[in-house]
């Protein structure tokens, strides 16, 4: 009884919010997944009618309601467009609980999401013992990106460039406590999230080396739960609530300024939806959740609005040139865009140049990539395009999962166009500003 008390209890909440759609087709021109199959089902206006019907459709054919609203990146491009401003993020993910909640997570996510993801530890061990099954299957294809593929698995996982598992977290390695000497003063927690942690662990070394650099005191906690987005996405809120509250009784019992992360994807579930997906925690974890979205900001947002990172006046003279890809999440949901431009503008040896079209979604869309690869590397082809008549030597991107489709997309075109975090080129030119200090240091001597 209570969970279809729950049930109506949502579907109440997405009456009140689609009433503000005035079906202007406004999003057609924003999503990237009808730009590339022209259905109306698959854009939000599509998706909000057969919403308006969810509690007769639900009777009717689960199945099929579930598969629509699945076929969705969740990038956020239609809300950012919507002229009303209808909240579509929230709704979809919302009704995606609705269907959960009456049809059940499938064995297999059931099993990811309540069996591992919502148990770190567990996790962890399981993602240590792939990294060593990986080996033998992976061969790398493009060295300069980094990027491998797997023939043998390609039933399993398709014909993916990926970049392999880390044989270590990066946490277990990196784990540390406030030294209070950070002459900055500023006090910060550095959330790495699941795919730096596990798969780019040189972007959150590239973090931390700057931020030493600029004397900021750093917590590193010795576990890393999930924000919580696959779970999510997938509908699954009792594992979306769990991580939060793992999350919360980790930075609950240390003080700090910020909550800083080098992903996109974290940063707006932590900063924009755990606020909106938490009504059923209770009021005390409420008031933590709303306090510690207060505090989250993305990296480059900290460097450049807190520290006070300049852009420099001579980059024009720089030979190698770098371009920026807008993250869906950061710029779309949080309207971050100018600071990683700023940062990109303050690198010694790297000229900016801004790409076609830089918001453009990159197709990846986190769990509608692993359901739907094919279609959203067709998606992600234009972005392909756009980087490379931009003619950089680099493409940088503040979110993992963006650098891990526009790898797979160059990887396969043949491209050996460096994908980088702009805090990863940042230190890059703090440690060679650091090696000409002491080099005329020791001149002076």
């Amino acid at each position: 009884m209570s969970d279809i008390r729950e049930l109506v209890r949502l579907l109440n909440q997405l009456d009140e919010e689609l009433v503000r759609c005035t079906r202007c087709g406004m999003c057609m021109a924003a999503c990237p997944l009808y730009q590339q199959t022209g259905r109306e089902i698959d854009v939000a206006r599509g998706k909000l009618v057969l919403l308006e019907n969810l509690s007769k459709e639900i009777l009717d054919n689960p199945e099929a309601v579930k598969k629509r609203l699945d076929r969705c990146l969740l990038c956020g491009s239609c809300e950012a467009a919507c002229p009303s401003g209808v909240k579509i993020l929230n709704v979809f993910l919302k009704a995606r609980q609705i269907i959960t909640g009456y049809l059940g997570l499938p064995p297999m996510e059931k099993a990811v999401f309540r069996g591992f993801l919502s148990n770190p530890d567990r996790f962890d061990r399981l993602l240590k013992w792939m990294a060593r099954l990986q080996r033998p299957f992976s061969k790398c294809v493009n060295e300069t990106l980094g990027a491998s593929c797997a023939p043998l698995l390609s039933p399993v996982i398709g014909n993916r460039h990926y970049l392999p598992l880390e044989k270590t977290a990066w946490h277990k390695k990196a784990h540390r406590q406030f030294t209070k000497s950070g002459h900055s003063g500023f006090r910060v927690a550095l959330y790495p999230g699941c795919l730096i942690d596990k798969l780019l662990s040189r972007v959150a070394d590239a973090a931390i080396e700057v931020l030493d650099y600029y004397d900021v005191d750093i917590f590193v906690a010795d576990q890393v739960p999930c924000c919580g987005m696959p779970a999510l996405s997938a509908g699954d809120r009792q594992t979306f609530e769990c991580l939060v509250e793992k999350n919360i009784r980790i930075f609950d019992s240390v003080e700090f300024d910020f909550l800083i992360t080098p992903c996109a994807t974290c940063t707006a579930t932590i900063k924009k939806l755990w606020p909106l997906m938490t009504d059923n925690l209770s009021d005390d974890l409420r008031r933590k959740v709303l306090e510690l979205s207060d505090k989250t900001r993305d990296i480059n947002e900290f460097l450049v609005d807190e520290l006070n990172i300049k852009a420099l006046e001579n980059a024009a003279y720089c030979e190698k040139t770098v371009t920026y890809h807008d993250p869906c999440h950061l710029k779309k949901s949080l309207g971050v865009a100018a600071q990683p431009r700023t940062l990109l503008r303050a690198l010694s040896d790297w000229r900016f140049v801004e790409m076609r079209e830089p918001d453009r979604c990159c197709g990846m869309g986190g769990s509608f990539n692993l359901s739907h690869y094919e279609l959203s590397r067709k998606i992600g082809q234009k972005k392909l395009d756009c980087i490379i008549e931009s003619g950089a030597d680099a493409v940088a991107t503040a979110c993992p999962a963006c650098m891990m489709q526009i790898t797979d997309l160059l990887s396969h075109a043949g491209h050996s166009i460096a994908v980088k975090h702009p805090v990863e080129l940042y230190a890059e030119t703090l440690e060679k500003n650091r090696g000409y200090d002491e080099l005329y240091a020791l001149d002076s001597v």
